[in-house]
């Protein structure tokens, strides 16, 4: 099964809830490859001898991999980092995140300034490009490991909203017009 998406409701209560709208109003994953988010469908019980998951790596050049358990257990001041992971920011650099176990959410910005909710679950791989305005939650099972890809050394720094005027913000934005058109290499 595809991952889903959806918009989310205005509601500020429980952040680890669905947040549906009434309607529920679903997000395509061709809606969101045009933001820039691409999706996967992998084998998280066979990860380190996944040919596709080496095939991705080696096309996009990410050279560095960790495992992150994200729950109050296992993860260091739990409670802060969730709260910086949910602060409304972007990134430099590609944000490629491997859900092996557990389920979250990621919430991206759409070009409407909607927030889009991205609910990963055990095998599914995204990418969030640089510049996308973006935060992450836990669901209400309160854990998720996920396998965290970067290209050379891993950066984390998150550069809060607003960045407007950061250079990985500005191409994002730059990138929307030059898109258009062009085929979707994940599926």
């Amino acid at each position: 099964m595809a991952i889903e998406a959806w918009i989310m409701d205005d509601n500020t209560e429980d952040k680890r809830l669905p947040h549906h709208r009434n309607p529920k109003e679903l997000v395509s994953l061709d809606h969101l490859a045009e933001l820039g988010v691409l999706y996967w469908k992998l084998n998280p019980k066979d990860y380190e001898n996944d040919d596709e998951l080496r095939k991705i790596r080696e096309n996009r050049g990410y050279n560095y991999m960790d495992l992150l358990d994200v729950c109050p257990e296992k993860l260091e001041n739990y409670e802060e980092k969730l709260k910086n992971f949910y602060t409304e920011h972007i990134h430099a650099d590609e944000e490629i995140r491997y859900c092996l176990e557990g389920c979250g959410y990621f919430d991206v910005r759409d070009k409407d300034e909607r927030w889009i909710r991205i609910w990963i679950k055990a095998g599914d791989l995204i990418i969030l490009p640089a510049g996308i305005y973006h935060r992450f939650t836990l669901d209400t099972t309160d854990y998720v490991k996920l396998m965290r890809l970067f290209k050379g050394e891993p950066v984390w720094t998150a550069y809060n909203r607003p960045q407007e005027n950061h250079p990985a913000r500005k191409d994002y934005i730059k990138s929307f017009a030059e898109k258009v058109g062009l085929p979707v290499e994940a599926h």
